[in-house]
């Protein structure tokens, strides 16, 4: 048995962990689910598509960097991109979610985060089609490493970005004043608001790094696979599925609850059938709930 599928998890579900660290951050800290944050993935992958034509159009063809598909334009995008997204999800708080979660009903907020994934979905597909896109269109022929493995310049590059972007969240959370408040305020809101921790500049900085992050993981499949609106609708059930298991509040087990998710539904590909793909994140999210809610990181609130 060809054991490619785990290359396949791997980049998967480094997707899924990277849009996962929003999702757990967003819940532990503002204590609700946004449906919202799947389409800060695709929003994220569309703005840096256009920056990338933009430089093409001002400095036109440029060459890629080394063996990979890509050149500097999309690194500068992305960067670009990544405060796109980040100022988006502001924007989206500061106009709905923050006026809704001070009449304190998590319900409303959740739902108006079910509405503004749908605007901005529509937005998306009235603006750009429903036809995929791609930032480049160049065929890499994948190296092989042995075991039946095979594997392409682009995976190894983002496998390395995704590693370095997580251990740069998980030092901001543990080594930092703002990641220590940020879990302060997680584990218990009103003591922290007791002891002085400035909510507003946590909250801005969770929205920052969830839309930062959620974009990273959009161009990572563009680049991949292909740009759409429903991109990130698509990445929406894992995300929760990879933040319920790792357990809410914890950056190292929704990147590892995503890897998970990635390696499961690869496996299932190769073993069963690509249409139980889907199915697998939704089994795995209703085992975690039924054997242990709090998933493989999570601690009770106090």
């Amino acid at each position: 048995m060809s054991l490619q599928f785990i290359v396949d998890g791997l980049l998967t579900g480094s997707m899924i962990g990277l849009g996962a660290i929003g999702v757990t951050l967003t819940y532990s800290i503002l204590r609700f689910s946004n449906f919202a944050h799947g389409d800060f993935m695709a929003w994220g992958s569309y703005a840096t598509l256009a920056v990338v034509s933009a430089i093409g159009a001002t400095f036109g063809k440029v060459a890629p960097i080394g063996p990979l598909s890509f050149g500097w334009p999309l690194l500068v995008a992305l960067v670009v991109g990544m405060a796109f997204t980040a100022l988006l999800a502001l924007l989206l708080d500061k106009v709905l979610f923050s006026r809704l979660r001070a009449q304190g009903q998590a319900i409303i907020v959740v739902m108006a985060s079910f509405g503004a994934s749908m605007a901005l979905r529509s937005l998306l597909e009235f603006t750009f089609t429903s036809r995929p896109t791609y930032f480049s269109r160049a065929i890499q022929i994948a190296m092989p490493v042995g075991f039946g493995i095979r594997i392409t310049p682009d995976q190894i590059a983002l496998l390395l970005l995704t590693a370095v972007l997580v251990l740069g969240v998980h030092l901001l959370m543990t080594r930092t004043q703002t990641g220590r408040s940020m879990q302060a305020l997680s584990q218990n809101a009103a003591l922290a608001r007791i002891v002085g921790i400035d909510v507003a500049k946590v909250v801005r900085v969770t929205w920052i790094i969830g839309g930062a992050l959620a974009c990273v993981a959009g161009v990572m499949i563009g680049i991949l696979v292909q740009i759409r609106p429903f991109m990130g609708f698509d990445m929406l059930l894992p995300m929760f599925a990879a933040a319920i298991l790792g357990g809410i509040g914890s950056i190292p087990g929704a990147v590892l609850g995503g890897l998970i998710i990635g390696l499961a539904e690869a496996g299932a590909v190769q073993l069963i059938g690509a249409e139980w793909r889907a199915a697998v994140s939704f089994i795995i999210l209703m085992a975690v709930l039924f054997v242990r809610p709090i998933g493989l990181f999570g601690v009770r609130e106090r």
